[in-house]
């Protein structure tokens, strides 16, 4: 079979009938080869018959969710394709044919644009077509490789083993974001064809909650992307904390009247390490999110593993914690040219604030040292190869085994026994 269209459903029985029987006419109007398959998350109005009736297959997901209800029915799809949609009657099944062209000639995913192919009045609320979907599209393509216009469209076309082995987590709406990131990540074929987007045919208002799926949605993206949720922030941080604390280890700096002084600077040894942490939590995650496969490998964040080995890590962070304890001698000194008295913070926190900067950096290069190499520590993964030479050798063994069984039945008893 070359195509399934799947369709999530729950309580869909005022436009299901609708849509499964404009997605087989489609089908039969083109010569595809196809089913529809309704994707049932507990509907409780009598969608599963009224689809059934259509002509659809229907299967059961117990699990709740958007993502949930799509991972379910794309497992039970018996088509080499698969197109999602909703059940609502706001996309058009009648035009699935550019999908499967796309698909046919290569493509792993092929994403509907509704902004492309036009959005009907009253069709998309003005929150979701002019902040939501474009807010989110464009911190989608800005924080991963892609080219993509409409990251939320929910009319799309797949190989549906292309999208298996992705692994996708997510179960809520956000699992429309988590296809085309780790489609990206990975590399595979995704592209664009226009769509429509028509009003929906439902009485009743949208299971979508615009605030709550769109964090949703926004979480995701952070989450997935280290660089902008750690690496960027955390090295801004440091550079200002650098350039800050450094000039003003030496004196008050002067900017027109305002007087910058050992206040700003306690900020910018703040800085520092709060952008040191951020930037080894960068390190951390993509390490992490790369050997349980919830990211592809990075060839970069593998190299630097290598390279910062733990005993130069070790290192760093001790001559840092010897810098720092220096630094604190040097305070002790000052502190006692002053008999141990009182001390002027403008002339002291010069000497003990980097100082105890450099002593935290330390501890923390130290642990971060210790807590990646425990991350790159590599479990050995049976490959299919692995098991398919596993197997093999198992086979061969076993006809031995049987060989010689069958040998040592058909020896005479005389030369078993041996000379009487």
């Amino acid at each position: 079979m070359e195509l399934t269209v799947v369709m999530p459903c729950l309580n869909e029985a005022e436009t299901v009938e609708t849509c499964v029987r404009k997605a087989l006419a489609c089908m039969r109007d083109h010569g595809i080869d196809g089913e529809v398959l309704i994707a049932d998350n507990g509907s409780t109005d009598g969608s599963q018959q009224l689809a059934r009736d259509a002509g659809a297959r229907v299967v059961h997901v117990d699990a709740k969710g958007y993502g949930n209800a799509l991972m379910g029915g794309i497992r039970a799809a018996r088509g080499k394709y698969v197109i999602m949609g909703d059940a609502d009657d706001s996309y058009d099944f009648t035009s699935l044919l550019p999908f499967v062209e796309q698909l046919r000639d290569g493509a792993d995913l092929v994403m509907g644009n509704r902004f492309k192919g036009g959005i009907a009045p009253g069709a998309m609320p003005p929150l979701h077509r002019y902040l939501g979907n474009p807010v989110l599209s464009f911190i989608g393509r800005l924080f991963f490789p892609s080219a993509i216009g409409d990251f939320h469209c929910g009319l799309r076309g797949f190989r549906r083993d292309s999208i298996l082995r992705l692994g996708l987590q997510t179960g809520g709406m956000e699992f429309a974001s988590e296809m085309v990131v780790r489609s990206t990540l990975s590399g595979l074929d995704v592209r664009e064809v226009p769509t429509t987007l028509s009003p929906d045919g439902r009485s009743r208002p949208p299971h979508l909650r615009s605030w709550r799926d769109g964090w949703r949605h926004l979480r995701f993206l952070l989450l997935y992307s280290p660089r902008w949720l750690f690496l960027i922030p955390g090295m801004i941080l440091m550079t200002l904390g650098l350039v800050a604390g450094t000039a003003l280890t030496f004196g008050p700096v002067y900017i027109g009247k305002l007087a910058f002084d050992v206040d700003t600077l306690v900020g910018a040894s703040a800085a520092m390490v709060i952008g040191f942490q951020a930037t080894l939590f960068a390190v951390f995650t993509k390490v992490y999110a790369a050997e349980e496969g919830f990211l592809p490998e990075d060839r970069r964040v593998r190299k630097l593993v290598d390279v910062v080995t733990l005993e130069k890590g070790l290192i760093v962070g001790g001559l840092l914690a010897l810098a720092g304890l220096g630094g604190l001698a040097a305070s002790l000194v000052h502190w006692q040219t002053r008999s141990f008295g009182t001390l002027i913070p403008s002339e002291s926190l010069r000497l003990v604030v980097p100082s105890a900067t450099a002593l935290i950096m330390s501890f923390q290069t130290i642990f971060a040292a210790l807590f990646v190499s425990i991350l790159g520590i590599r479990r050995t993964k049976e490959t299919p190869i692995d098991v398919a030479a596993s197997a093999a050798e198992e086979a061969a063994e076993a006809v031995s085994r049987e060989d010689g069984r069958a040998a040592n039945r058909d020896e005479p008893a005389g030369s078993r026994g041996g000379a009487a």
